[in-house]
């Protein structure tokens, strides 16, 4: 990093005390919506015992505590580096998590196997830089392996689309 970089001269990317705030708020927002959601469920004792929004309704509350504490925390600390991140770092983050995103996305839909297969070979031939054949062989490979440990060895169904069922796997 240039000097100029580390401390506020042409910002090559987000600041870190605008990062941990946001993530802070963030945090604060889903221990918000863990608390809201115990309460509509129930937060009480039963007589069976505690209801389903007992435990949830306290971990929510701790979450939306932590949170406050951090985002004191970044707007008060002095000690802060100026830049979290170049841009150009975030963007090899987003290479990975918009894939990933988009393979949890599909799943339901044609299924963990294909997906896999898939997001294997994308990465391998993309950020990997390998032969297609090569990553080809080696997703299905992985893939074969993970069907036969899970299905046949630890007999737990994974989530199978269109082409498991036309192979009747």
């Amino acid at each position: 990093m240039s000097e100029g970089t580390q401390h506020g001269g042409g910002a090559a990317g987000p600041s870190h005390r605008a990062v941990e705030i946001a993530t802070a708020m963030a945090m604060a927002a889903f221990g918000a919506i863990v608390i809201i959601g115990s309460m509509q469920v129930g937060i009480g004792w039963g007589a069976e015992g505690p209801k389903s929004g007992f435990f949830p309704f306290y971990l929510g509350i701790i979450i939306v505590c932590a949170s406050l504490i951090n985002l004191i925390q970044a707007a008060t600390d002095k000690d802060l580096p100026v830049l979290f991140a170049e841009w150009a770092q975030l963007r090899q983050v987003m290479a990975v998590i918009i894939p990933t995103a988009v393979y949890v996305g599909v799943i339901p839909w044609i299924g963990i196997y294909v997906s896999s297969l898939v997001l294997i070979a994308l990465f391998m031939v993309w950020l990997g830089n390998y032969r297609i054949t090569y990553a080809l062989v080696v997703s299905a490979g992985v893939v074969v392996t993970v069907y036969l440990t899970f299905e046949k060895w630890f007999l737990v169904p994974l989530p199978k689309g269109p082409l498991e069922d036309l192979l009747g796997l």
